[in-house]
């Protein structure tokens, strides 16, 4: 199975956040859509991730305050992605190996899809 077949099934729907956002706010939506992570958009383009990890970790973890702390200083900046033509089984090898529970869709530049890692499990 592809990842485009994932996301016919699943559907693509992205929820985002900008990095000058508050960590309080990303949480909020995260909560809302009942979702563990928010890729981080620049106008369409992608500079990074933040995750429920990411606040456990580097927020609450350091005394931080998340209505003051900015998504930018606490976001994953190097993330790993896939196109929608690679194999989920593959996708679930790297997810496991580095550890990490979500992986965005990126077709060209544009982000299409996000997967978690229990999206991918159902599957396999």
């Amino acid at each position: 199975m592809r990842v485009k077949n994932l996301l016919d099934e699943k559907g693509y729907d992205v929820h985002s956040t900008s990095p000058d956002a508050t960590v309080y706010d990303a949480l909020k939506l995260m909560a809302e859509k009942e979702i563990g992570a928010l890729v981080v958009l620049e106008g369409e383009k992608m500079v990074g991730i933040i995750t429920e990890r990411d606040y456990s970790r580097k927020v609450i973890l350091k005394g931080k305050a998340s209505k003051e702390t900015l998504v930018l200083e606490i976001m994953t900046s190097e993330v790993s992605y896939t196109s929608p033509d690679q194999k989920v089984e593959k996708c679930l090898s790297l997810m496991t190996k580095k550890r990490f529970r979500h992986m965005p869709v990126l077709e060209g530049s544009k982000v299409v899809g996000m997967l978690s890692i229990g999206d991918i499990r159902s599957k396999i």
